[in-house]
């Protein structure tokens, strides 16, 4: 047996889980926990190994987000997904959080992502291009686009303009929880791996790098 780990830290807390890859009819486990702090982490991994009947060595991949999200969570991911890897037994994978977004979508070639940033503004992906922008530029770009779904994030879902934004266009919207991190195993392909991923490659805010 063997499995690929998924990291996420950009969001709220922690979300983790192994996606057995090697198996006809793949196991997947995940655990979620929104007020889970950097130092839970180990004990995140070691709880799905046990439930796997996995032991670390078994893991042969590790995917984790770079960001845009909470600069603490990221380099708390970051860093606890470089430890596992450093030894080279495994390879390290470190993607856009929006890119990965995306592919919660049926087609993510078509789809957009939008989350909330902060009042008023929202990070966009959109064919391939990511920003950090405010709300009338959000519906300026997408209602350009030929996109046929938006990834989106509750704060995004409840804002009655991007809501009537996402009719118009005849967007499908797709809630950014309740679907298994084992939907970004395609991004394997897609993704070169790299030993270490440096502190400059995490997206805390595009604000503060556009200003």
């Amino acid at each position: 047996m063997t499995f690929d780990l998924f990291v996420d830290t950009s969001r709220k807390g922690i979300s983790m889980a192994l996606l057995e890859s090697d198996a006809a009819s793949p196991r997947y486990l995940e655990s979620i926990d929104e007020s889970a702090r950097g130092e839970t982490a180990s004990a995140m991994l070691d709880a799905l190994l046990e439930k796997a009947n996995a032991t670390l060595d078994q893991v042969t991949r590790v995917m984790v987000t770079l960001g845009p999200g909470s600069f603490s969570g990221l380099r708390t991911g970051v860093a606890f997904c470089e430890g596992l890897s450093f030894s080279g037994k495994r390879k390290l994978y470190g993607v856009s959080t929006l890119q990965a977004l995306s592919y919660f979508a049926a087609e993510p070639d078509k789809a957009a992502v939008v989350i909330r940033a902060r009042k008023g503004y929202w990070y966009l992906r959109l064919n391939s291009n990511e920003s950090f922008i405010e709300t009338e530029q959000v519906v300026k770009q997408l209602q350009l686009s030929d996109i046929k779904y938006v990834v989106v994030d509750e704060a995004a879902q409840a804002d009655e303009e991007l809501k009537a934004l996402f009719d118009k266009i005849g967007a499908t919207t797709v809630l950014d929880k309740g679907k298994p991190l084992s939907d970004w195993a395609r991004l394997f392909e897609r993704t070169a791996p790299s030993l270490m991923q440096e502190a400059n490659y995490i997206q805390p805010s595009y604000f503060e790098k556009l200003h």
